[in-house]
């Protein structure tokens, strides 16, 4: 089903971008302040969010959290080597560990053979191998091997930006 935006459709929805790509205030309705901003309602600003998904305009509205404000300075990449056919089960349940913050299946490739990963975040350093101990006990016998990698710095992390007029749009 192909998704359709119109011409004054397409202006909102810039303007819906713009208002959400540094982040959407600390409010009790972040929806009826996009509507309100918009000037529409809570329930019309999310339509048209779900129509720019939809039409693959935006990939995902999700939190980013500022780990290193919230105390969490120790964070790792762990890496798995996972049997393919118990991904499906067992991805699911790594990712909706409290301490990961994202798990995703990518493909294996030449002298890199993990297939899992799973970004972990803790108070201290001491905190981490339990964390990765846990993942490991839930793999099982389907783990193969396994790596983690340490975050030496802090990346700034940014969501979908539009130039501003007069930007090189190449």
């Amino acid at each position: 089903m192909s998704v359709c935006i119109s011409p004054s459709e397409a202006r909102l929805a810039r303007r819906l971008i713009e208002l959400c790509q540094a982040g959407l205030p600390l409010v009790e309705d972040p929806w009826a302040w996009i509507g309100s901003s918009l000037g529409c309602g809570a329930e019309d600003a999310l339509a048209l969010l779900r129509r720019l998904q939809e039409a693959g305009i935006i990939r995902r509205i999700a939190t980013v959290p500022n780990h290193y404000r919230l105390g969490y300075r120790h964070n790792g990449m762990t890496v798995w080597d996972v049997e393919d056919e118990a991904l499906a089960r067992l991805g699911p349940q790594i990712g909706a560990l409290p301490f990961v913050s994202h798990c995703y299946r990518r493909p294996r490739r030449a002298g890199w053979p993990y297939n899992l990963f799973a970004m972990i975040h803790a108070r201290s350093a001491s905190e981490l191998e339990p964390q990765r101990a846990r993942i490991r006990a839930l793999l099982g016998p389907a783990l193969q091997a396994e790596d983690m990698l340490i975050s030496s710095r802090i990346l700034k992390k940014t969501g979908l930006r539009l130039p501003h007029s007069g930007e090189n749009r190449c």
